[in-house]
């Protein structure tokens, strides 16, 4: 299939067109490099062999992104591009409501005027809030709760969505709820690489295992959990954008025009556990230090995983371990 790939130089986004490409469709990737760089196009472009179309346009740029679709008839769109901070969200709100759902709104004007019915978009079990039954189904409660702006574009997104797919009728859309993705690709050319203080607890740990920050502060220790400690989902980014690929191969087989599905492992790691297989995989020690619970954070989070095991023969095979490898070869190699 011909794909349209938004923020397709970020993180997953990177890493969905290397395996898009893997299994021959024909990729076109448009990104503003607001959070990323045109090297990631090029590490890309070595692992596969393949010289991929890019056009650095902002999705919210109706008139820009119009001009990409005219370039060729799409099959369909995966979108990624949106802001993705949820501490930065906090102190910026008008600009993430702003950005995430003016690119997404324009995306979606441009896919109906130019005949573009399928759309995979990239959301988060963020959308789940609160919801304090685990594990989380595609049919647990969401909205409620939600303790950031980030997580509430989310949600409000896939409103939009729905209710977008409901006035049209012949679009096929997948709403794909990300746990927490960690790993790079295996050959080192691709992985995460935030701007500034890390958000998220791999890249992190990551800077502490460089010494470009001193140490790891861990928020709680007395969790109801194994070792006190936050527990959540990571899965493997390569097996997250494998399920993107299962769910585009899906989508013309969907018996509703709007499915969910949770892409997790269905398993939960702490934060304790998550520091010593990085110290296992990298042979380095991970300082930290216990501090008091964020407010609004929740015990453990993961997720059930049936739904896309049943529908999309798509499941996560790839370890912690493994993850932890392929983050420490990825930093390693680009740790400046």
């Amino acid at each position: 299939m011909e794909i349209l790939i938004t923020g397709g130089t970020g993180f997953i986004g990177s890493h969905t067109v290397v395996e898009l490409i893997k299994q021959s469709h024909s990729v076109t990737i448009v990104d503003n490099l607001s959070n990323s760089s045109l090297s990631t196009l090029s590490n890309i472009e070595k692992i596969t062999n393949t010289t991929v179309p890019f056009y650095e346009v902002d999705c919210s740029d109706k008139e820009k992104l119009n001009e990409v679709f005219k370039t060729k008839q799409f099959d369909g769109v995966i979108h990624f591009a949106g802001l993705k901070a949820v501490s930065e969200s906090i102190e910026l709100p008008l600009l993430y409501y702003r950005n995430n759902l003016d690119s997404t709104l324009s995306l979606c004007e441009v896919m109906e005027s130019n005949n573009v019915s399928n759309l995979i978009f990239s959301s988060s079990a963020t959308v789940y809030g609160s919801v304090k039954e685990l594990p989380l189904t595609e049919t647990s409660p969401t909205g409620q709760g939600i303790t950031n702006p980030y997580g509430q574009t989310k949600y409000m997104l896939e409103q939009i969505i729905k209710d977008i797919a409901v006035s049209h009728p012949d679009w096929r859309v997948s709403l794909l709820r990300y746990f927490n993705p960690i790993g790079a690709h295996e050959s080192g050319l691709i992985g995460e690489a935030p701007n500034g203080i890390p958000n998220n607890l791999m890249p992190y740990i990551a800077k502490v295992a460089t010494r470009q920050l001193p140490f790891l502060r861990v928020f709680g220790d007395n969790y109801n959990t194994k070792d006190g400690t936050g527990l959540r989902d990571y899965i493997h980014v390569v097996d997250l954008a494998k399920g993107h690929i299962a769910a585009l191969r899906h989508l013309a087989d969907q018996e509703n025009n709007v499915e969910i599905y949770n892409l997790g492992t269905g398993q939960g790691t702490t934060v304790l556990e998550l520091i010593k297989t990085f110290e296992q995989a990298s042979e380095v020690q991970i300082p930290y230090e216990i501090a008091d619970r964020r407010p609004g954070d929740i015990p453990a989070c993961f997720a059930d995983v049936s739904k896309p095991k049943k529908e999309l023969n798509w499941q996560a095979t790839k370890t912690i371990l493994e993850a932890c490898q392929d983050t420490w070869r990825w930093i390693s190699k680009n740790s400046d």
